[in-house]
């Protein structure tokens, strides 16, 4: 799948960031490589602009240790696009984090700092004007241990089916492209996984299954230092 699927952006929990310094009403139209493992495959056109949405767990406000991704003063480099920075943060009447304002440095759309300066962190993105909704389908082990037969005296294997076989996403933020997929198609959500096309998919109503995750290198960080 590596080898034959497209790489697309899909943002599956969004949060919305305002670029304050990039213009008013522009829109860029910037190139995307379809996959880096076949470059035969081409490239698209990704509509970039003032507002766009990120992931949710790519923004911390009091970052730990080896985080890489957005926090308050950090740096991060938008995929295919430009290097942003957090200045601000708006929260709800409850404290959630609902939107970010950051400034882009208009010299970096080649992915190159002028001054050098060490950028680590790769978030993916879509333009919040031109994202299409979507419902996603993360699927997960059906049982919590290897050997659902394995079960203690008095048990059986339904003492062990995962609650969280299925996590079942609504209104995620996609890239404009995906809106002509058909059924039964198949591409790589970057940073989340392969996905194809649910059967009950219609135009305006699209759903999309995972059938493999990627590992997430972040998340394995996490779990360790809790």
């Amino acid at each position: 799948m590596n080898l034959r699927a497209p790489r697309v952006m899909a943002v599956l929990r969004p949060l919305k960031v305002v670029i304050d310094n990039y213009p008013d009403g522009q829109t860029e139209n910037l190139e995307a490589i379809n996959n880096p493992e076949d470059l035969t495959m081409g490239a698209r056109k990704m509509p970039f602009s003032k507002t766009i949405y990120i992931e949710q767990d790519d923004f911390k406000e009091i970052p730990p240790k080896k985080y890489f991704r957005l926090s308050p003063g950090q740096e991060v480099r938008l995929k295919h696009a430009y290097i942003i920075k957090c200045v601000s943060l708006n929260k709800d009447a409850v404290g959630n984090i609902i939107e970010l304002h950051c400034t882009y440095d208009p010299a970096t759309k080649s992915g190159e700092t002028a001054d050098g300066r060490k950028v680590k962190g790769t978030l993916h993105w879509v333009s919040a004007g031109h994202a299409i909704n979507a419902e996603v389908r993360l699927y997960d082990h059906l049982f919590t241990k290897p050997d659902p037969d394995d079960v203690p005296e008095g048990s059986d294997f339904t003492s062990f089916i995962n609650p969280n076989s299925l996590e079942d996403i609504k209104d995620c933020k996609l890239e404009p492209g995906l809106a002509a997929v058909k059924p039964g198609e198949r591409m790589q959500f970057l940073r989340h996984g392969y996905f194809c096309v649910d059967p009950d998919s219609k135009p305006g109503a699209l759903i999309f299954n995972r059938t493999v995750s990627l590992k997430d290198a972040w998340a394995k960080i996490e779990k360790i230092s809790k």
